[in-house]
């Protein structure tokens, strides 16, 4: 195991894992540490459902080919706790966490774990002069860590949908929108993502007395042109030119990032050069190189996809559809993702299903749990202790695809394996 993880292990048993929704505690801890989230430049609050880290990511990646600087907080990781936080050129190193984490521990604030890589992402930020700094916010963004600047720069808010309801009551979708878009900034830049006409409504309503200057999804769209995609609005017809970036869900995001690029005045040919440069780990993301290749057959393509929400089901769902040959599953989620609901999604996609428990998360379903909820599916079903042994059963001369999804946190095991 990576330094770096077997440290994160360290601070998963040293700090509360639990989420604590409430600004007190970071606001606190930021002005005892003399408010260094004021020295970051144009904060941009990425919050959503689904689709915050594809959005953050290609945001990032156009404003660099423009050359601007960013410093961005990704959450959660995949694999290693240094490719959380984005300074300017470079990951942060574990001896700067290390640093900064001795300094908000002599606080002596008991703050949750994610409130204090929050703050490690401030303070390594405040120290880089970036043009932008870009922070993915948590489940919602009412009580979440990083709503700690009264006026950001910009606030995107991607794809929301019925997530984490055990933290809003009543557990609505009017409830997750108010929580996420009811507490967005007045006299900023606000982006919204694509969303059903339903939830746009409600969107709208709320920030009806809003006095930002507002973009919603209306004003771009995603066409199909001569089975070619190209993102367009009244003024750009831009083609979407990508080997990585496969479903309606990723170029969604992708389409956002670029009416932002375009608003940031950033060129058309800057985008256009930039898109097939762009890749979302762990998010449809095909392996074809690496350890565990070793363990499949050159016929046989693994794909990964982090997908635990109904949507991203869907998406993933919809990809799957379009493919040859027989598709197989490794399937490992978390409890409260709601499993049973959530395999509904696939009806007639895989041929077979192999469970696995989630490494080193105490909310993961064990392996017995999903193969129950499988087999009552209709599946043929085995399960496993490690994605090693989920290939060498699976493998064989015939041509499949091996699919890995249900959990982000089980997709950065199975990318650490390889």
């Amino acid at each position: 195991m990576i330094n770096s993880e077997i440290y994160y292990k360290y601070l998963q048993k040293k700090y509360s894992r639990s989420i604590s929704l409430g600004l007190f505690r970071v606001k606190r801890a930021l002005r005892l540490l003399k408010n260094p989230h004021l020295k970051l430049k144009r904060p941009c609050n990425i919050i959503g459902s689904d689709g915050k880290f594809t959005c953050l990511r290609a945001i990032q990646c156009f404003i660099e080919a423009n050359g601007n600087t960013t410093t961005a907080n990704f959450s959660p990781h995949l694999y290693d706790l240094r490719t959380r936080f984005w300074l300017k050129n470079r990951f942060i190193s574990l001896k700067e966490i290390k640093k900064y984490e001795k300094k908000i521990s002599k606080l002596k604030i008991k703050l949750s774990l994610f409130e204090v890589l929050t703050l490690i992402h401030i303070l390594a930020a405040s120290k880089e002069n970036a043009d932008f700094s870009l922070q993915e916010s948590g489940l919602l963004f009412k009580g979440d860590a990083s709503r700690v600047w009264d006026k950001p720069f910009m606030q995107i808010c991607t794809n929301l949908n019925k997530q984490h309801l055990e933290w809003v009551y009543p557990k609505t979708i009017n409830e997750i929108c108010r929580q996420k878009v009811g507490y967005m900034s007045n006299n900023t830049n606000i982006y919204i993502g694509k969303q059903k006409p339903k939830v746009l409504g409600i969107v709208k309503k709320i920030l009806k007395k809003n006095n930002s200057s507002i973009t919603y999804p209306t004003t771009w769209k995603i066409i199909n042109k001569n089975k070619k995609i190209f993102y367009k609005d009244n003024k750009n017809l831009i083609k979407i030119n990508s080997k990585y970036i496969y479903s309606k869900g990723l170029v969604d995001n992708l389409g956002l990032a670029i009416k932002i690029a375009l608003d940031l005045n950033i060129k058309k040919k800057i985008i256009e050069r930039t898109i097939p440069t762009i890749k979302f780990e762990g998010r449809l993301d095909y392996i074809k190189s690496g350890k565990l290749r070793k363990y499949l057959n050159k016929n046989e393509a693994l794909l990964l996809d982090g997908a635990h929400s109904n949507t991203s089901a869907q998406n993933l769902y919809n990809h799957l559809k379009t493919l040859n040959g027989p598709i197989y599953g490794v399937w490992a989620m978390q409890r409260n993702k709601m499993p049973s609901k959530f395999l509904k999604n696939f009806h007639g996609i895989f041929k077979k299903i192999i469970t696995m428990k989630i490494d080193s998360e105490p909310n993961s379903c064990t392996a017995e749990e999903l193969r129950e909820i499988a087999i009552k599916k209709g599946y043929s079903v085995d399960k496993e202790k490690n994605i090693q042994d989920a290939l060498k059963k699976l493998s064989s001369n015939k041509a499949k695809t091996i699919c890995v999804f249900g959990s982000l946190y089980h997709v950065g095991y199975v990318l650490s394996k390889n």
